[in-house]
């Protein structure tokens, strides 16, 4: 064999493992797109958020369109939200109506771009639904821990969808999500189970804490319904005023996403017939605390939920 065909083969065959080892170095990356180190995704909520950052660790990066205070159901997003959610590799929402105004922009870009509704993958059996005709389910679904801990797994499987080469990261991940939510779970059983029965009655501004009632056993009055886009009548605060004077009911509490002038008239009115009524404290129902504070975390906000209830009906 020639010295020039013998350099031809070797220079061919260095080629073929420069090629295998770059195949093979490919294979076993996190694709990302250029220029990223993490998966940009896009979370409506900050009980949705809080999963995925969970879930995805540090591989993920959080871009959260509402924020403390802000109300879900009223919400309209902005030409910057917009974006995040066209530019994001992934998005992330509760869904069940929760996102009421944004829900047409959410159905569209999910018919082009991957996107995981929480709440519309949990057991169909264990919604309840918003009024008596069934027009749609109640979405407030992550007040009861138990239930809401299986809205873990999507985020998990979508999450490997996304990238596989951390999938049993992902997995490990989420299983130590799911244990500490159930420890979560036998807690507020234990520390709501210590309120007399005669007083388990929570009275909020609107109906959000109906899967909290029926996982631990109370019973919840609401001023508003399932949606805060309609007003709250004067027969419904009269209605509600007297039910709260005849069972002589302790305390009211505010929720921290919305408007407490309903609450108000509520207090003033029991006080018109000769009932006086505290305010427990303020909940946290469609809106987690200011980012950075325990309350702003998903296990922090039903802690605080359940230690101000439990102290303002014993």
């Amino acid at each position: 064999m020639s010295s020039g065909r013998r350099a031809c083969l070797i220079a061919l065959g260095l080629c073929c493992l420069i090629v295998i080892g770059c195949e093979s170095s490919s294979s076993s990356a996190t694709a990302t797109p250029a220029g990223q180190s993490k998966w940009k995704v896009a979370c409506t909520t900050g009980m949705v958020a809080d999963v995925v950052r969970e879930v995805g660790g540090p591989h993920v990066e959080i871009l959260q369109l509402m924020g403390e205070g802000v109300d879900p159901h009223l919400y309209k997003a902005s030409p910057g939200d917009v974006r995040i959610l066209e530019t994001a590799d992934l998005i992330c929402y509760s869904g069940l109506h929760l996102e009421g105004k944004l829900a047409d922009t959410l159905s569209r870009l999910s018919r082009r771009k991957l996107t995981c509704a929480l709440a519309e993958h949990l057991p169909k059996d264990r919604l309840l639904q918003s009024d008596a005709e069934g027009s749609f389910p109640d979405p407030h679904v992550w007040f009861d821990v138990s239930l809401w801990s299986e809205t873990i797994e999507p985020v998990r499987a979508t999450l490997e969808k996304l990238d596989p080469a951390h999938a049993a990261e992902f997995a490990e991940r989420a299983t130590k999500y799911r244990e500490e939510l159930s420890k979560l779970h036998a807690e507020c059983i234990e520390k709501l189970a210590a309120i007399p029965k005669a007083r388990r009655v929570l009275v909020t501004a609107h109906d959000a804490f109906r899967y909290f009632g029926r996982a631990y056993d109370i019973e919840v009055k609401a001023i508003q319904g399932i949606s805060t886009e309609g007003e709250a009548g004067v027969k419904q605060i009269n209605e509600l005023v007297t039910f709260i004077s005849e069972h002589e009911i302790k305390s009211v509490f505010t929720e921290s996403s919305i408007s407490e002038r309903n609450m108000q008239s509520l207090i003033e009115g029991c006080g018109q017939r000769g009932h006086q009524v505290a305010r427990g404290g303020e909940l946290f129902s469609d809106a987690m605390g200011k980012a950075g504070t325990p309350e702003g975390t998903y296990i922090g906000m039903v802690r605080h939920n359940v230690e101000k209830i439990a102290a303002g009906l014993k």
